[in-house]
């Protein structure tokens, strides 16, 4: 009878990624596979997605009540659906850093985003990388570019052929996959939107308003559940992968152990990520980001940064000391 009362308590939550079970989802995979989420008193039930547009949008109908998503894809949505009664808000930062990045062959002379100057650069018309791109050619001053769109699949094969001089995409997810089509990670240029003057944030877990507002001590105990099994992602990574491999047996799990690495090394454990703190960011960079999206994405309405935020759900300051020692 425990068994079963213990049982009733649990309060079911539906969350949505934001893409397929990849090295990042672990983060999630793993409190889950552990039963930390139960041991809050959460059935967390965890669902892939197909793009961050498509998570902001799913949790908006109520169909789910967390998700993970970007945070430009979460400004937009706000931005362009002002009156939606729904709107999502995000509640905890998990990628500090966009992993946007410019990707090319070093064979194709481009060497510094400068080069990009006339050439053809290759995305599907969603990216977030060229969603954003507006922002990184004003900060670099790139000029003249021809955009050619594709679906995701064909994006790394058409810079392996010379169909495009240079693709944007997630720096983790694009690299590994030109590994696989036959490039060697030191024949590839790759330009970081954040190391080269963009601070936009990247994803982070939003929640529903009615969610936030009927059950707010529910959402602290998954961010609670979810801290602590991001401590240990980010403790021993490639352990982490099993919990992937539970889910989608079909991985390929060195891949994905270097793919959660780079996550990790790139907008998890950032320079910007230690500054700020895991979980939490800078208001006047919020401020910042969302004049940058409303200009580059071409809202509907301007984004109000004091709308799609909120950290008062956040784990205490200690419990949020998740980040690994920098490495020498």
């Amino acid at each position: 009878m425990v068994a079963a009362g213990l049982a009733s308590a649990q309060t079911p939550i539906k969350f949505q990624l934001d893409w397929r079970f990849e090295g990042p989802s672990a983060l999630f995979l793993v409190p889950a596979a552990k039963g930390y989420f139960k041991a809050e008193g959460l059935d967390v039930s965890i669902d892939a997605g197909n793009g961050s547009g498509g998570a902001v949008t799913r949790v908006a109908s109520g169909a789910y009540e967390i998700g993970f998503a970007d945070m430009a894809a979460l400004m937009e949505f706000h931005a362009n659906n002002p009156d939606a009664p729904n709107k999502p808000v995000a509640v905890m930062v998990v990628y500090n850093n966009t992993p946007a990045a410019v990707l090319a062959l070093k064979k194709s002379g481009i060497k510094t985003l400068a080069d990009l100057k006339g050439k053809k650069l290759g995305a599907p018309v969603f990216d977030a990388g060229r969603r954003g791109f507006p922002i990184l050619a004003k900060a670099n001053k790139i000029e003249g570019v021809t955009w050619i769109s594709m679906d995701p699949p064909l994006r790394e094969t058409m810079l392996m052929r010379g169909d495009v001089d240079a693709i944007t995409g997630f720096s983790f997810t694009s690299l590994l996959n030109l590994e696989a089509r036959g490039a060697k990670a030191a024949d590839v240029a790759v330009f970081p939107y954040a190391e080269n003057g963009v601070k936009l944030y990247g994803n982070v877990i939003i929640a529903t308003p009615k969610f936030i507002k009927e059950k707010p001590e529910q959402l602290k105990a998954f961010l609670r559940a979810f801290t602590k099994g991001a401590k240990d992602v980010l403790a021993k990574p490639d352990e982490a992968v099993a919990a992937i491999k539970e889910r989608d047996g079909l991985i390929n799990v060195d891949l994905e152990k270097r793919r959660l690495r780079l996550a990790i090394d790139a907008v998890i454990a950032s320079p910007d990520a230690r500054a700020e703190g895991f979980g939490q960011l800078s208001l006047p960079r919020l401020t910042l980001m969302a004049s940058q999206v409303s200009d580059a994405y071409g809202t509907k309405t301007r984004v109000d940064p004091t709308v799609v935020w909120n950290g008062s759900f956040l784990p205490s300051t200690a419990e949020l000391n998740i980040l690994p020692p920098v490495k020498k």
